[in-house]
């Protein structure tokens, strides 16, 4: 885990997230600039194998920690806009993880392989996305994350840690 980021607090560890997030969807937004000038160059297979490396490990922890840790832990709170705002959330999920491993994903790989490929509409669409998904839950969930007891959100962020932990452990 990053040094930097308190390991107690939820929040500032799914904020955190977010900034990777919206770091790598701009990272792949300028790749697909940088590819139409100079081409699937070495900077632009690096650039592309770190959206890879990103979107295909930290950002499906990330869903895991919303989906199983505080999702059920707001619904909790029975706030029936929060919960409307949950069940979007978990459906753009699946969305969002169907748009990386259909079309964003190969696009990438075609970088990292150096074969330069048009960029597919769905990229702006997924960095689009992902962008409002943020901003969404910043602004209109996470909130009402410091409603939860102080003991339920140590829990959370224990298992956020713990999650990553097993996955470095297994690689």
């Amino acid at each position: 885990m990053d040094d930097l980021i308190p390991e107690d607090d939820p929040l500032e560890l799914l904020l955190a997230c977010h900034d990777k997030v919206l770091r790598f969807t701009s990272l792949h937004r300028r790749l697909g600039a940088h590819v139409g000038r100079h081409g699937a160059d070495h900077q632009a297979a690096e650039a592309a194998q770190s959206v890879i490396r990103y979107f295909d490990l930290a950002a499906p922890l990330h869903h895991q920690d919303e989906e199983e840790d505080l999702f059920p832990a707001l619904r909790v709170l029975g706030l029936p806009q929060v919960d409307l705002t949950l069940d979007f959330l978990a459906t753009e999920h699946r969305q969002l993880e169907a748009a990386w491993r259909d079309r964003v994903r190969p696009w990438l790989q075609a970088i990292v392989a150096r074969q330069p490929v048009p960029m597919p509409g769905d990229v702006q669409w997924f960095a689009e996305r992902c962008e409002q998904h943020v901003a969404l839950e910043n602004n209109q969930l996470y909130p009402h994350a410091s409603e939860l007891p102080a003991r339920l959100r140590a829990q959370l962020a224990r298992n956020m840690v713990n999650r990553r932990r097993v996955q470095q452990a297994a690689a």
